[in-house]
């Protein structure tokens, strides 16, 4: 069966190569543009929020215990405590829908119940401070409020439903599972704990975006980021010569490429096809042009509202590029539910998003997971329509 789907995937690719009509303008720039967005994705994401979320997942992997992680996340810890940390993650965690695939990643495979862990998933890069902060600022403070409670209240909601459809069975993907090979006895907690914090840290502060509109301390941070990034790297590499073994950093190191290896090429191909088929964010390259979406956007319809989820949802929205896009639609005629809907689904997902988990948790859960998300953006956007 095997030999036949890729027989017939082969096919399908000689045809479409033999018979794609290339001469033609909009194709030709929709395929360069692809290839413009893969390059920004890597020069912008790849080394500042990326490597870094890898490292913090292949830490996850080998420094936290399995009973650990099934004590706070598994499908018998408190859940006011599980999802309440899940929820509110991404206001620690400024990152994409990308960034937020590794950790994701390192938590679901040590035996994180698939409830708490798909309420991080969503969390993680839809509820982000100085975004929600601007979109109040920027696109009116009853949207702004509407998009800090709808993220909260999903990412709980979700974890919830997944919970309750899937019964916390984890179906763990083979390669990403790692060995316990370090049991990190040779430090302390508050060590262990140290070390993770700096980790996020560089994380925060290597991808710490500068802010569209003047907000005093983004800005301040934002003009010191690196250097605080490069203090917290000397005081990781001070950390991992005088509390880690030689062995059980080789192990790190080995844990972060499984996790790269399996991420990256998915992540790659999915940015690709969003570029080709939507393009750049502001720009009007991609095979589908950008007024259409607009056009389809207006008004409070279900229609306008599910198609705003879905624009959203296959998008990718790199840390606070919705809010100028936003401001561009809605100068454009789009309705004020459908801009919560988009911003409710889009961050916490995109096209590259969903191929990487699928390959994590399945095609079943991902399926699920993405129909919640759409749906739930889409009537929430209707009804926050009727009322604004």
């Amino acid at each position: 069966m095997r030999d036949r789907t890729k027989l017939l995937l082969f096919i399908i690719v000689f045809l479409v190569l033999y018979f794609m009509p290339l001469e033609g303008i909009n194709l030709q720039r929709a395929i360069l543009e692809a290839f413009f967005m893969l390059q920004e994705y890597a020069r912008e994401h790849v080394l500042f929020c990326l490597i870094p979320a890898f490292f913090i997942a292949g830490a996850i992997s080998i420094f936290v215990s399995k009973e650990a992680v099934i004590k706070y996340f598994g499908a018998k810890a408190n859940k006011v405590l599980s999802y309440g940390v899940a929820s509110i993650s991404g206001s620690i965690l400024a990152v994409c829908s990308c960034t937020v695939l590794p950790m994701f990643a390192g938590i679901y495979t040590r035996g994180a119940g698939i409830g708490p862990a798909t309420a991080f998933l969503y969390s993680g890069p839809a509820i982000n401070i100085l975004a929600i902060i601007l979109t109040a600022r920027v696109l009116g403070p009853e949207l702004g409020i509407a998009r800090a409670v709808g993220a909260i209240a999903f990412s709980v909601i979700i974890g919830l439903l997944m919970s309750l459809f899937f019964k916390d069975k984890q179906g763990v993907h083979e390669e990403l599972i790692t060995p316990e090979q370090a049991d990190g006895k040779s430090r302390s907690l508050g060590q262990n704990a140290l070390y993770f914090l700096v980790l996020i840290l560089i994380l925060i502060f290597a991808a710490w975006a500068k802010p569209k509109e003047a907000v005093g301390f983004w800005n301040a941070v934002y003009n010191v980021h690196w250097y605080l990034t490069g203090a917290m790297l000397i005081i990781l590499f001070v950390m991992l010569f005088s509390w880690f073994r030689k062995d059980e950093i080789n192990d790190w190191i080995f844990s972060t490429w499984t996790f790269a290896k399996q991420i990256l090429p998915l992540l790659f191909v999915g940015v690709l096809i969003a570029g080709f088929l939507l393009g750049r964010p502001n720009t009007d390259a991609g095979i589908i042009p950008s007024r259409f979406v607009a056009m389809l956007v207006g008004g409070n319809s279900l229609f306008a509202n599910f198609f705003a989820s879905i624009a959203g949802a296959f998008m990718y929205f790199a840390t606070l590029t919705e809010v100028p896009i936003l401001q561009g639609l809605l100068g454009s005629g789009m309705g004020k539910g459908p801009a919560l809907a988009l911003l409710l689904a889009g961050p916490a997902l995109s096209l590259p998003n969903m191929l990487v988990i699928r390959s994590i948790m399945g095609t079943k859960k991902t399926v699920v997971f993405v129909v919640l998300v759409v749906m739930l953006s889409t009537v929430v956007g209707w009804f926050y329509g009727l009322l604004f």
